[in-house]
């Protein structure tokens, strides 16, 4: 007698699904916003408070202020011991905020650094800057606030339309004050001694004269005291 074989049928492949691009005004936690980020290595986005923000393109004159204002920080950083600075790194800051500050600087701390590779920024930077196009932009607003509650000590903000120097430092409050300059218009930060910024050279593109005033700076004591401070800790 013949048997009728049945084969059975193999299920259907199902089809892998792929997430959607990010877009301005999403509302994502943060590990969504970091699986999504991860897919658009050609675009620039944050997320504060769970709201995607999306970057504009980048003009000339921000990118070149951007790469003046990381060279004058990055000359501080290569004589201070134990300072880190890094470009457009991405920092987690709470569950639901991962922004990319222009430029940060912390201090690093040994006991509790971290240990493995790192790929994401979880420490608290003491200084943030950031280059915007305008005051309008969300960096003295949303983003300000976003820091202070985070605990960055020092923000500066460079208005590329204006040519205006937005430097800020947290008082005993947890608030944001403006940091002043001196009666020659130049900032001295407070969490970083002997760190100034000659905003009037950088404005107009005084590259050497930006440079000395930072180099001014660190030759005068207070940098001295504190540098021998940050290299006594990290022999310890």
């Amino acid at each position: 007698m013949a048997l009728n074989v049945i084969t059975p049928t193999p299920p259907a492949k199902q089809t892998r699904r792929h997430s959607p691009p990010l877009q301005s005004g999403d509302y994502l936690s943060r590990d969504e916003f970091e699986r999504r980020y991860e897919t658009m290595p050609e675009v620039k986005a944050e997320l504060i408070e769970g709201v995607v923000y999306m970057a504009s393109p980048v003009h000339l004159p921000h990118s070149e202020y951007h790469g003046i204002a990381l060279t004058w920080l990055g000359i501080y950083a290569l004589s201070t011991p134990g300072l880190r600075i890094a470009d457009n790194v991405s920092l987690r800051l709470g569950k639901d905020s991962e922004v990319q500050p222009d430029i940060c600087a912390w201090i690093d701390k040994p006991v509790n650094a971290q240990r493995k590779e790192e790929e994401y920024l979880e420490n608290i930077p003491e200084l943030v800057v950031e280059i915007a196009a305008s005051s309008a932009s969300f960096d003295l607003r949303d983003k300000m606030q976003l820091y202070r509650r985070h605990g960055v000590r020092e923000y500066l903000v460079l208005t590329v339309y204006e040519q205006e120097t937005h430097w800020f430092t947290l008082d005993a409050d947890h608030l944001y004050r403006p940091l002043l300059p001196d009666e020659k218009g130049i900032f001295h930060s407070v969490v970083f001694p002997g760190l100034r910024f000659a905003a009037g050279p950088f404005w107009r593109r005084e590259w050497a004269k930006l440079h000395a005033v930072l180099q001014e700076g660190m030759a005068s004591p207070e940098y001295a005291a504190f540098a021998a401070q940050l290299q006594e800790k990290l022999t310890d």
